[in-house]
């Protein structure tokens, strides 16, 4: 009886040991109290995702990031944006039963120090990044982004056409792919728009999407727009 209890004292103080550890490789570390140090195990690519089993502390989670290289074997981290389940892939033929999807990946660790973001961010979202140099004219019948940021209750379910540089394109999540446009306009600090549509396309492709505005839209997991294009459709280049 006394050994059995010596046993379990030592097995407590060599899971309490192990915790410890772990606790102290990440405050050496400083990493974000959201954010996941993991082993890439598989890295399956495909045209606008890299999709990779990783592994931390014994369990496996398949998650997906923007395309990019990344090495077997390696340690990365991330902070997990979307969780989605049973979730099928065309491209792959394959349907995963739980992937995040991740916005912020790296090889290096993401700490607590982090830049301070704008007052319109969500914690999900992470804040768009106006790129320099984009100057596109206003469809024909259409408007600009700055003016729809400016007269949004005015715009809110009705059909608009918008013309701008494709500056990010996801595919496939939640049944849709979601474009970012920019097209040079600004109003106070809003200068991204989001649109949802089947359609596809590439970034940097300049386009006109005309779709229904939608104010304050919730997709849970800090995912809010304050205003979003939904049902979108790609209007061809005359």
């Amino acid at each position: 009886m006394k050994m059995k209890f010596n046993l379990l004292i030592l097995i407590s103080a060599m899971i309490m040991l192990s915790i410890s550890c772990k606790q102290k490789n990440r405050a050496n570390e400083n990493l974000a109290p959201n954010v996941h140090k993991v082993t890439a195990e598989e890295v399956v690519q495909s045209s606008n995702y890299t999709y990779l089993r990783v592994s931390e502390d014994s369990k496996e989670t398949w998650i997906a990031i923007s395309r990019r290289e990344v090495e077997k074997g390696k340690s990365y981290y991330y902070e997990p944006s979307i969780e989605m389940t049973d979730f099928v892939s065309k491209e792959l033929k394959r349907t995963f039963k739980s992937i995040v999807f991740v916005d912020k990946f790296s090889d290096q660790p993401i700490t607590n120090v982090k830049a301070a973001l704008p007052d319109n961010s969500s914690k999900g979202k992470q804040p768009a990044v106006a790129k320099e140099g984009i100057k596109v004219e206003p469809a024909e019948g259409g408007i600009t982004i700055a003016e729809l940021y400016a007269k949004k209750d005015t715009y809110a379910g009705k059909t608009v056409k918008i013309r701008g540089e494709v500056v990010k394109f996801n595919a496939e999540i939640m049944g849709k792919n979601w474009v970012h446009l920019q097209d040079g306009t600004n109003s106070n600090g809003s200068f991204d728009i989001t649109a949802t549509t089947s359609d596809s396309t590439k970034i940097g492709n300049v386009i006109t999407v005309e779709g229904s505005v939608t104010l304050k839209k919730d997709f849970g997991a800090g995912y809010f727009y304050e205003v979003i294009i939904e049902n979108g459709k790609i209007i061809p280049q005359k």
